[in-house]
This record gives C-alpha cells, structure tokens and sequence, in this order.
C-alpha cells in the first residue's frame, strides 16, 4: 500500500511540473512570429524568382 501511495505521488509530482512549466505566448509575440515567417516566406519567394531570372538569361 506504502509503494502504490508513494508511486502516485510521483506520478503527481512529474506532472505537475511538466504542465506548470508550458511557455505561453501573448497576442504579440504570436504577431511577431507571424510576421517573421512571412518575411522568411518572401525572401524565399524572392530568391527563387532571382534564381529562374539567372538561369533564364543563362540559358539565352
């Protein structure tokens, strides 16, 4: 009985912790990650066009 008791506690231990240490992000910092990756999405944008131009005028 001594062990289930003890076993349960820990198991109570452990999740507590884990569930109490979860980062949450406010309303802006999701904006800022938002807009960070649509910049990132550009600049890919970007350099796959520039990369199509070179070959194109490569190939000419």
């Amino acid at each position: 009985m001594k062990k289930i008791i003890i076993s349960f506690a820990a198991m109570c231990l452990i999740v507590a912790t884990t569930l109490s240490c979860r980062e949450k992000k406010t309303t802006g910092e999701k904006i800022e990650d938002a807009v960070e990756e649509t910049v990132e999405a550009v600049e890919d944008g970007a350099e796959e066009v520039k990369d199509a131009v070179e070959d194109a005028t490569d190939d000419n």
